[in-house]
């Protein structure tokens, strides 16, 4: 589903409040360069995606349920939304995968975190629902993915909350998407720029001047 920007123009802060969780957030609305979407637009996309996700897993009968693996960090808040209309039986096992560490605002490379992983040791007749964040490599999906697979699940789906529109990962497998974005760095709804920015509820674009130069190594 293509993106959708919301009419409503930026809000201006205006001065800094002596309370110190206003003045955070006014500081916060200062980085945004643009909405590229919007909180109700978001709500109502994953509600869209939980009922199709139902609908195909329907056909596992009245006992039925899935495991979800929602990859971290990134994903934490849309997998909260989303399982919350999802009316179906479910397991969840977390999994950390670093792709994008401090201020880095391109893909380094996927890697598993040995310190939070829930994965059990076996699968093996579960129905599995990988949930990530956004998909702009393939490296994280596909890793984990290899990862589950070897663990002998009776099926494996995958779903994102964006894809960036790369012509690398145009037909990159992936079977639910809330969102196809413009080919930049985006924070919000879980998403990061050294670890901060996660808690705005609409997915946004940092001005040029707040995204620091990556260092060349």
């Amino acid at each position: 589903m293509p993106f959708g920007r919301e009419p409503s123009s930026i809000p201006q802060p205006g001065p800094l409040s002596s309370n110190p969780a206003t003045a955070t957030l006014a500081r916060m609305k200062q980085d945004i360069r643009e909405v590229l979407i919007g909180r109700g637009a978001i709500a109502d996309r994953i509600r869209a995606l939980a009922d199709q996700i139902a609908a195909d897993l329907a056909g596992l009968g009245d006992n039925a349920e899935i495991t979800i693996i929602p990859i971290l960090t990134g994903s934490f808040i849309f997998v909260a939304d989303l399982i919350r209309e999802l009316p179906l039986k479910m397991q969840i096992r977390l999994i950390s995968v670093s792709s994008y560490p401090g201020m880095s605002t391109t893909s380094k490379g996927a890697r598993l975190s040995e310190q939070l992983n829930q994965l059990p040791t076996s699968l093996t007749g579960r129905h599995v629902l990988i949930v990530d964040d956004i998909l702009d490599s393939g490296q994280t999906l596909r890793l984990v993915t290899d990862v589950i697979q070897r663990l002998e699940p009776a099926s494996v789906r995958t779903c994102v909350l964006l894809r960036k529109q790369r012509p690398e990962i145009k037909h990159f497998p992936v079977n639910y998407v809330c969102f196809d974005i413009p080919d930049e760095f985006v924070v919000g709804f879980g998403l990061d720029y050294n670890d901060y920015y996660r808690n705005l509820p609409d997915i946004v674009a940092l001005r040029s001047e707040v995204l620091e130069t990556e260092t060349v190594s």
